[in-house]
């Protein structure tokens, strides 16, 4: 299963929210600090949903400099 994960974080903190999450989630397929209505994107694959919510509730959404998450499933693979 894949998700994509859109993150907005305090000023000036997306660069290192990346590296954190990257270090920590090794679910992780992709992670960018980017400009625009959010600071990062991050892609996830995991085998079952229960898997991506436990790293979106108790990882991303838990790190300091994280303000807001929205989550998008993907839902058939390509």
């Amino acid at each position: 299963m894949k998700a994509y994960l859109l993150i907005s974080t305090k000023l000036g903190t997306s660069l290192e929210v990346v590296q954190r999450i990257k270090s920590k989630v090794k679910e992780v397929i992709m992670a960018d600090a980017i400009y625009g209505k959010y600071d990062a994107i991050i892609v996830i694959e995991a085998p079952a949903l229960e898997n991506i919510n436990r790293i979106v509730y108790t990882v991303i959404e838990k790190d300091h400099d994280v303000t807001r998450t929205e989550t998008s499933i993907v839902l058939t693979p390509m």
